[in-house]
């Protein structure tokens, strides 16, 4: 049985364990390594959010800035500025929350400035990529905002991690700093029934380093947080279904993408990351009822 929370996200809480809650993604990007330009204009990103509605997505999770392996990040060098990132997701959330007033949306972001805007446009959860690292205002910015807060375990930006070294214990790195970093922000003033985990998958991690966080995923558990995981349609998946052939590309990766998203659900996942809500939905319905 995985642990039971109570996520607080400000205005109201969401219940965590009992089953696994479906956040869907949405990216307002033209460069995303999945679905990039697919949802770029605000008209088609708010038709496919309240299409993942439908679908059975609990949360929206909204990003505007494409964390792809090479891509340039950080407030001084980002490839997106704060100004186009807020261009291209305020008005998403808008017409999302118009539309659905009851959606739960996230916005995917590492810049302190785009999280407060978005914050006050509606959205209630803030996913930082960088686990709060990669802007120094961040900690502080969501100190003083009443949301909820998912800290992910990334090594390195984007652009250096090819040239990252190995890890001999991936979990155990992971989670000695991911336990460091819900610490700092916790004495920084965010209060720990706001915060969930994300062990990040393939952020900074080689393809075979993946596999040991999905084979003792339950071992996050000791950290006593809730747990968020992102898997979908990731290269590791893709590497482990080609064998000795080429890796499919990223919307053949389906039933792979779902395998992994069961298999972390019955180790205790308490919100599943995913492109693919309806079927990531309909396989987590009958993992739930196994465990």
């Amino acid at each position: 049985m995985r642990p039971i929370f109570t996520w607080n996200l400000g205005s109201r809480s969401l219940e965590l364990g009992k089953s696994t809650l479906v956040m869907g993604i949405v990216n307002v990007t033209p460069d995303s390594f999945s679905d990039g330009g697919r949802h770029f204009s605000t008209h088609t990103a708010v038709a496919h959010v309240l299409r993942l509605h439908d679908e059975g997505a609990q949360i929206i999770d909204i990003g505007g800035e494409s964390t792809r392996p090479g891509a340039k990040v950080g407030t001084d060098n980002a490839a997106v500025n704060a100004e186009e990132e807020l261009r291209r997701v305020l008005p998403v959330i808008s017409g999302v929350k118009k539309a659905r007033i009851e959606a739960i949306v996230s916005i995917d972001t590492y810049k302190s400035s785009v999280a407060k805007a978005a914050i006050d446009a509606g959205a209630e959860i803030v996913n930082d990529v960088s686990g709060l690292q990669w802007d120094p205002q961040m900690t502080a910015t969501l100190a003083k905002l009443s949301c909820g807060v998912v800290i992910m375990h990334s090594r390195g930006r984007p652009d250096e991690w090819k040239s990252l070294p190995p890890l001999t214990d991936v979990v155990t790195s992971v989670k000695r700093e991911l336990r460091e970093r819900a610490d700092k922000a916790i004495l920084a003033g965010i209060r720990q029934d706001r915060i969930a985990l994300d062990p990040g998958f393939g952020f900074g991690k080689r393809n075979e380093e993946n596999f040991p966080l999905v084979r003792r995923f339950a071992e996050l558990h000791d950290l006593r947080f809730p747990l968020v995981v992102g898997v979908s349609r990731k290269s590791f998946i893709a590497r482990a279904l080609a064998g000795d052939g080429a890796p499919p590309e990223t919307g053949d990766r389906l039933f792979g993408t779902v395998g992994a998203e069961v298999a972390l659900a019955i180790k205790g996942a308490h919100i599943i990351r995913t492109h693919d809500v309806k079927a990531c939905r309909d396989a987590l319905r009958l993992a739930d009822i196994a465990v």
